[in-house]
């Protein structure tokens, strides 16, 4: 009887929420219409001050206790400017959309340098990642070849690339919380996926022209690789010994959807060689049970659903996922591409916003950005283009 009551209210709360699903195929003019329509929420949705998200709007107040610091809002709202302005530097081409891009940069710059909360509070480091991409990605754009900023859209980059440097596990990966006691300055605690994230950003940033220190991607790198399980896999933490543990446990394959996609990217990104078979089957592990994904979205208590899922997994795994597609054959891309394409554009909301999980007024910009990045990658490649302006290409430059 509980089975059943669960089951009628939890198909109440997804109605609510879900948009009907699109047709399997979305045409090349679907997708550019939801890519639209999530610009516009950006230039709606954007503060005063250049920013994106803020401290208030929340309907469920879980957040609200645990985190009061400002500080910790500091670095959401950074994090979440970053994706802002990491997605209209891919797909903004209106005057109003690149003046959007300047004012998002300029928050940036001012607020490179996100302190650490608390002691338990790591928050910050996710302020670095995305703030250290977006400027990374600034720099090298055309919109900015030319321009006054860029002096100090590295000196950002530099100080996020140094905060990551010093924020750095002591088992070479990144977190955002603190949960190990006695607590100490450098964390102790790292998730595979955090590590992921700013191996990428630091990736990109190498390949702007930033100095970054090999050894401590290097070390990320190590720590990334630690966590992959036989099973394809990649454990939550940054453990010891990684373990599957028990069979309805976080770290299974169906816990592990939205990491696995993060993890091989990170990898590539640095230029470690797997296997397409790898990156294929990581793939065809998000899609065939994407279920468990969808039943996360929009819960209100993160971890609460099969396998610990969060409903903030969501545009995050499908953000990465592009990334991974991308580095497959043509032929193994037109698999995947419309599969992402339905699982995105299926969520959009009326207001053009995306969202996941509520968080303040950080889910919705954030949601759009993913995916808006996730959409534009899976554009053909005669109208895709990177966030430096280049054509897509595949590591041997095909």
């Amino acid at each position: 009887m509980t089975g059943v009551a669960i089951a009628i209210l939890t198909a109440l709360y997804a109605g609510s929420t879900v948009p009907a699903a699109t047709p399997d195929d979305p045409t090349a003019a679907e997708v550019r219409g939801a890519m639209d329509r999530g610009a516009d929420f950006l230039l709606k949705s954007q503060n005063a001050d250049g920013s994106w998200g803020g401290p208030g709007g929340a309907i469920y107040t879980f957040t609200g206790p645990v985190w009061p610091n400002p500080e910790t809002h500091r670095a959401w709202q950074v994090a979440t400017t970053g994706l802002c302005c990491l997605a209209l530097a891919e797909v903004g081409d209106s005057a109003e959309e690149k003046q959007a891009l300047d004012r998002g940069l300029d928050y940036l710059v001012a607020n490179a340098a996100v302190d650490r909360p608390n002691e338990w509070d790591t928050m910050n480091n996710w302020a670095y990642i995305y703030g250290l991409q977006a400027v990374a990605g600034a720099y090298v754009h055309p919109q900015y070849a030319n321009s006054d900023r860029r002096t100090a859209l590295r000196a950002a980059g530099q100080t996020m690339i140094e905060k990551l440097a010093y924020h750095q596990s002591i088992n070479g990966g990144w977190g955002y919380l603190e949960f190990d006691v006695p607590r100490t300055r450098r964390p102790q605690w790292a998730t595979s996926f955090m590590t992921a994230s700013a191996v990428i950003a630091l990736s990109e940033a190498r390949r702007a022209g930033f100095t970054v220190d090999d050894a401590v991607v290097n070390r990320a790198v190590k720590a990334i690789e630690h966590c992959r399980l036989p099973n394809g896999a990649y454990t939550y933490s940054v453990p010891a010994i990684p373990s599957p543990r028990t069979l309805e446990w976080i770290d299974q394959v169906k816990g592990s959807l939205g990491r696995i996609q993060v993890c091989h990217a990170a990898l590539l990104a640095w230029g470690r060689e797997l296997p397409a078979e790898r990156l294929s089957t990581g793939l065809d592990h998000l899609f065939s049970k994407h279920r468990f994904l969808d039943i996360a979205r929009n819960r209100p208590i993160p971890h609460e659903t099969f396998y610990y899922n969060s409903g903030y997994f969501y545009y995050y795994g499908h953000y990465y996922a592009a990334m991974v597609v991308e580095q497959l054959p043509p032929g193994q891309q037109a698999r995947f591409w419309p599969k992402l394409q339905r699982e995105i554009i299926k969520t959009q909301q009326k207001d053009g916003s995306m969202w996941d999980y509520d968080m303040h007024d950080y889910h919705k910009p954030y949601g759009v950005a993913y995916g808006l990045m996730a959409l534009h990658r899976s554009l053909p490649p005669e109208v895709s283009v990177t966030s430096s302006g280049t054509p897509q290409s595949l590591p041997d430059g095909t």
